[in-house]
């Protein structure tokens, strides 16, 4: 009979805990609900080779959608999301949003402080800005020329029927009509609001397709000319056909930002926490405007880009663009009656 002592035993055991420890580890999962191509899938891996938590990534093409989904689960089924500014004061008001733990986030001093503090979080307690930037207008300067459009108004020409792209997305196209009616495109007027939407039914004739999960598709494919188009997705556009412009308004482009948060009942809040902070990183920063075009609030990723890419007004827009222009907030109540002339408005088509 082959005897062992204790100190094989004890290896045995340590052996195991180990095993144990890294099963636990590799089975640990995060689960982020996101936009389409917000974080590039190399990071994704990235960051699961470091950690050894593996990313379950789904995506919503709004913030209806998004917010309806975490509304069912009770935010129980998603570990971080990304609203934007004005579904995360509502999320807030709610009670749908956990508090950010800072302590764990060690690179939150790279957050470009210009864009904290913002109404609808006074004190970043429930978020942080993930990638801003402003829609504007796009046009493919093969077939309309750019020199004639310099207003929101230049959508509804006759000239342009069934050419125009809108966004998938109550609010910002209800933004536009609320600004060339002189209103604000935060209202909570329901004689405002329809108003708006009398004259976005006029817009309909010209308008061939609604798109917020990859609007620079359709300007690629040519199926569209001219319509609404977010800054980091003309940077892409552009990429593949020069021909593709983007115009700020002479209105005023919307400005838009999406954030870091957590569901309240998210069952994994420390691997968020951990996300975050790997992606408040200069250097993801610079993975993500590179592949993805879209500006990122770090103070260090400028160092770590091309002169040519840190001075692309796409990537990062003009100050005197931003201050003419108009971040999205809360609108509280109001967001019914927003939803319910953007149902008819669809329904009209």
């Amino acid at each position: 009979m082959i005897k062992f002592g204790r100190a094989f035993f004890a290896k045995i055991i340590a052996v195991a805990v180990a095993f144990s420890a890294v099963s636990v580890q590799a089975a640990e999962k995060l689960y982020v609900y996101n936009w389409t191509e917000y974080v590039p899938s190399s990071l994704l891996e990235k960051f699961t080779k470091e950690t050894g938590i593996e990313v379950i990534y789904s995506t919503f093409e709004s913030n209806e959608e998004m917010y309806s989904k975490l509304k069912l689960s009770d935010g129980g089924g998603y570990d971080i999301v990304f609203p934007s500014s004005y579904y995360v004061g509502k999320m807030a008001k709610e009670g749908m949003l956990a508090e950010l733990d800072k302590s764990k986030l060690k690179n939150l001093a790279n957050v470009s402080p210009s864009l904290l503090g913002k109404p609808f979080d006074p004190e970043n307690k429930f978020s942080l800005p993930y990638v801003y930037g402003l829609t504007g207008i796009g046009v493919n300067s093969a077939e309309i020329d750019p020199k004639g459009l310099t207003s929101w108004g230049d959508l509804w020409k006759e000239e342009f029927k069934g050419k125009v792209l809108l966004m998938n997305d109550a609010r910002e196209v209800f933004h536009i009509a609320l600004l060339l009616d002189g209103k604000s495109p935060n209202t909570e007027n329901a004689e405002e609001i329809k108003t708006a939407y009398e004259r976005l039914v006029k817009l309909l004739p010209n308008v061939l397709v609604f798109n917020s999960d990859s609007p620079e598709i359709p300007y690629l494919q040519g199926e569209v000319s001219l319509g609404m188009q977010w800054t980091g997705s003309a940077h892409r556009a552009k990429m593949e056909n020069p021909n593709l412009q983007f115009i700020f308004p002479k209105e005023g482009a919307i400005v838009w930002m999406d954030n870091y948060a957590i569901p309240k009942n998210a069952k994994n809040k420390e691997a968020a926490h951990r996300f975050i902070d790997f992606l408040l990183r200069p250097e993801s920063a610079k993975e993500v405007i590179e592949t993805m075009g879209f500006s990122m609030p770090n103070e260090g990723v400028k160092a770590l880009l091309s002169a040519e890419t840190a001075n692309d007004p796409l990537i990062f827009p003009p100050v005197e663009e931003i201050e003419k222009g108009i971040l999205q907030g809360d609108v509280g109540n109001a967001i019914e009656t927003y939803e319910k002339y953007w149902n008819l408005l669809r329904t009209n088509r």
